[in-house]
């Protein structure tokens, strides 16, 4: 007889509780108001954390941005992010001179590999009304072997991300976004970037989203190796059985990998992140936004930032942010330039 799927349930914290080959997990949900015209909120900043400012105040953060919110230049080695927006827009500016504007169900993948200095600044537009941002950042460690690989971006636009959108018995609708990860009946997935743990098939890396109407019933299939971890982030919704077994929002639930799941959600609409993949299994050293896998690395890529910048920065100011159209793009280092819709294809 096969074992229960759910290992364990956890408080979601923040962050949220990630495992090998995961690093860290936040979910920045903010109720920003009204912009004020040069892309910051119509609100004052008197009494605001700046820098620290992950209270929520209001429903809502400045991060370390100073008059728009979210975190201007700053470095990275050794790992990838993954970045999910679903509401909002996020600027991106890096020390290789390249730039986007993503967000409205986009995921920029960034592989800092040897080292990089980028700003993710979250620029207001709407004057009139409130200006909702919802995003995930992932941190997916790289094996030692790509830890100084040349640092690059995917953007996976949101019309070309594959998704499953299936109905049960009842017709109850559940959709499941696949940023990595092949999912049957979703379509193929994207290619992850090369240097990446994701990259290889045997790493069984998968990153989706998850979202059930009231009563929907869906099966979560098995992993393809007994050795991947995996956990599902209850993060919106009421309740919801795992194989009969009730867990109420919010929680992050470690599933086994051999099994899989039966979900049927209660009456409330339901969220969920999965992250999934086959352990690294390498030591992790890690000093701030920096991971590798010896202290000594740490130290010379503390001597390596100190000397060299990781190429400096050629903005002219530490939060750029790409003007008043709203238009989603991505222009890489060498000039390539990308434009959402049709599947990021340039007109």
């Amino acid at each position: 007889m096969a074992s229960h799927p759910l290992r364990e349930i956890k408080p979601l914290g923040m962050p949220w509780v990630t495992v090998d080959p995961f690093l860290f997990c936040v979910h920045h949900d903010d109720a920003y108001p009204r912009a004020n015209g040069a892309f910051g909120p119509a609100a004052s900043l008197a009494g605001r954390q700046i820098g620290q400012d992950f209270s929520q105040r209001d429903g809502w953060s400045m991060y370390h941005g100073t008059a728009v919110p979210g975190f201007p230049a700053h470095p990275h080695r050794g790992f990838e992010t993954v970045t999910i927006v679903r509401k909002g827009l996020v600027d991106h500016a890096d020390s290789l001179g390249a730039a986007a504007r993503y967000g409205r169900g986009d995921v920029q993948w960034l592989t800092t590999g040897r080292g990089i200095v980028h700003a993710e600044m979250f620029p207001l537009f709407d004057t009139a009304q409130a200006n909702p941002l919802q995003l995930f950042q992932i941190w997916l460690n790289l094996p030692a072997a790509s830890k100084m690989a040349a640092p690059h971006f995917t953007m996976f636009w949101a019309d070309a991300i594959p998704r499953l959108v299936t109905h049960d018995a009842a017709g109850r609708c559940t959709e499941v976004v696949t940023i990595a990860g092949a999912l049957p009946g979703a379509g193929a997935p994207l290619a992850p970037p090369p240097d990446s743990w994701a990259a290889r098939a045997a790493a069984d890396v998968a990153i989706w989203t998850v979202a059930m109407q009231p009563g929907a019933e869906w099966t979560l299939p098995a992993a393809h190796s007994a050795a991947t971890r995996r956990h599902l982030y209850f993060f919106a919704g009421g309740s919801v059985l795992v194989d009969g077994h009730r867990v109420d929002a919010p929680a992050a639930l470690e599933l086994a990998a051999e099994a899989a799941a039966r979900l049927v959600n209660g009456a409330a609409p339901a969220e969920f992140l999965l992250l999934k993949g086959r352990p690294i299994d390498e030591p992790v050293a890690q000093y701030g936004p920096f991971v590798m896998n010896t202290q000594a690395e740490i130290a010379q890529t503390l001597a390596d930032y100190r000397r060299t910048q990781f190429g400096g920065w050629p903005w002219p100011s530490p939060a750029p942010v790409h003007g008043a159209d709203p238009a989603r793009f991505a222009r890489h280092p060498d000039g390539r330039l990308e434009r959402a819709g049709a599947g990021g294809v340039n007109p």
